[in-house]
C-alpha cells in the first residue's frame, strides 16, 4: 500500500482527533495519507482516486457515507468504531494503529458486500436519477403523518400495494439496520438477496419478502402529501406522486478489509443485538 485515505465523522471530536493522529502515524511510515469529512462528500471524493485503502472513523453511518464517496470504484474500507453497534466496523480505537500496521503489511482478508442500484423516474421528467446503496433504499412518507401507497412489481409482475409509512429495499448488509427494526430477517453478510420490508403497514399486505438478486423491484409511490426517497439514510431526494423507483443488484460491490477471524458473525450479531431486545 502506498496511499491511504481517512474519512471521519466531523461532529465527533474523538473522530477528528484520531483522524489527525492516524494521518501523522501513516506519514511517519512513509505512506501518502489524506483525510476528509464524511459530511463533505464531493470534496472528499476528489481525493479518492489512487487510494489503496480507506479508513473510516465513526460508526456504521460514517461507513455508509464513506462508501458513497468511493462508489463505483472498489477501494477496500476498514472501519474504526466510535459509534454504538458497529456492525460494519472492524477495529476499536485502542487496536487501530497495531492492526492497521498488519493490514498495510499485507495481512487481512476481503469481505465483499452486495450493493443495490436505485433508479428514480419522476413524472414528467425524462432523465432518471441513479443512486447506489450499501444498506438500503427507502420510499417513505414525508413530514405529514399520513400513510402512502406503494405499488410493488417484481420483474414487471404486480406483487401487492402496501398502504404504509413506506417500504424498505435492503441488502444483506442493511438487513441489520432499518429493515430489522421494521421486522425483517437478518441475511448472511455474503448473501446477494434483497429484502422487501413494509414500514408499519395499515390494513394492507404486511408480509416481508426475500427477493432474488437477479430480480428487479419496482416501487410506484402514490401520495397527495410529501414523500421522500432515502438512500443509505442520508441522501434524501423528494418524491412526487407517481414517482417510480426501480431497484436491482449492482454489478459493483463494496469491499471491507478485515483482520479479525471470519467466523465471528453470529457471535458478534448476538452480542450487538442484546441492546435491541
Amino acid at each position: 500500500m502506498k496511499r491511504i485515505g481517512i474519512i471521519y465523522h466531523p461532529l465527533k471530536e474523538p473522530a477528528v482527533k484520531l483522524a489527525a493522529e492516524l494521518k501523522a502515524f501513516l506519514q511517519r511510515k512513509g505512506l501518502e495519507a489524506w483525510s476528509g469529512s464524511a459530511w463533505e462528500a464531493e470534496k472528499t471524493r476528489c481525493n479518492v482516486d489512487g487510494s489503496d485503502l480507506i479508513v473510516s472513523i465513526g460508526g456504521d453511518g460514517t461507513i455508509l457515507r464513506a462508501a458513497q464517496c468511493i462508489l463505483p470504484a472498489q477501494i477496500p474500507i476498514t472501519g474504526i468504531n466510535l459509534g454504538m453497534l458497529g456492525f460494519m466496523t472492524e477495529l476499536t480505537v485502542s487496536e487501530a494503529k497495531k492492526q492497521l500496521t498488519r493490514l498495510i503489511d499485507g495481512e487481512g482478508w476481503i469481505d465483499e458486500r452486495a450493493v443495490i442500484e436505485a433508479e428514480l423516474h419522476r413524472p414528467g421528467v425524462k432523465k432518471s436519477l441513479k443512486y447506489y446503496a450499501l444498506n438500503d433504499v427507502v420510499a417513505a412518507r414525508g413530514d405529514v403523518v399520513r400513510v402512502i401507497l406503494v405499488e410493488v412489481k417484481i420483474d414487471g409482475q404486480p406483487l401487492t400495494t402496501y398502504k404504509a409509512d413506506g417500504v424498505i429495499v435492503a441488502t444483506a448488509t442493511g438487513s441489520t439496520g432499518y429493515a430489522l427494526a421494521a421486522g425483517g430477517p437478518v441475511l448472511l453478510p455474503k448473501s446477494h438477496d434483497m429484502l422487501l420490508v413494509p414500514i408499519l403497514p395499515h390494513l394492507s399486505s404486511s408480509f416481508r419478502l426475500v427477493v432474488s438478486p437477479d430480480s428487479a423491484i419496482e416501487l410506484k409511490v402514490l401520495t397527495m402529501h410529501a414523500a421522500a426517497l432515502s438512500v443509505d439514510g442520508h441522501i434524501n431526494p423528494p418524491l412526487e406522486n407517481e414517482s417510480v423507483i426501480t431497484v436491482r443488484r449492482s454489478k459493483h460491490t463494496v469491499q471491507f478489509l478485515r483482520i479479525h477471524p471470519q467466523d465471528t458473525f453470529y457471535l458478534n450479531l448476538a452480542e450487538r443485538l442484546k441492546g435491541k431486545q
